[in-house]
């Protein structure tokens, strides 16, 4: 049971439990972060009208890099190369 919990997952990814605990926890911040945000939106429109969607393409981005290996992959993805079908 402690090797399903804490060990299988972590290695399908290629990362020891440490950093894939430090990863998921960077995408937990952001994640929470933008949210307050888009939440700030909702009430005055005018403010952050594109944080939101701004970090869903980072995190997107950055995740799939990390899916392919390719660490640098973020950095050198065209700005238009995920498009969101609807923006907040």
């Amino acid at each position: 049971m402690f090797k399903q919990l804490f060990v299988e997952h972590p290695r399908t990814v290629n990362e020891s439990y440490a950093e894939h605990w430090v990863v998921a926890n960077r995408f937990g911040i952001r994640m929470v972060v933008a949210g307050l945000g888009t939440m700030l939106h909702g009430f005055v429109p005018g403010l952050l009208t594109h944080a939101g969607s701004n970090m869903i393409r980072k995190l997107h981005a950055e995740m799939t890099s990390r899916r392919s290996g390719a660490a640098n992959a973020v950095r050198e993805q065209p700005s238009n190369a995920w498009q969101l079908e609807y923006e907040i």
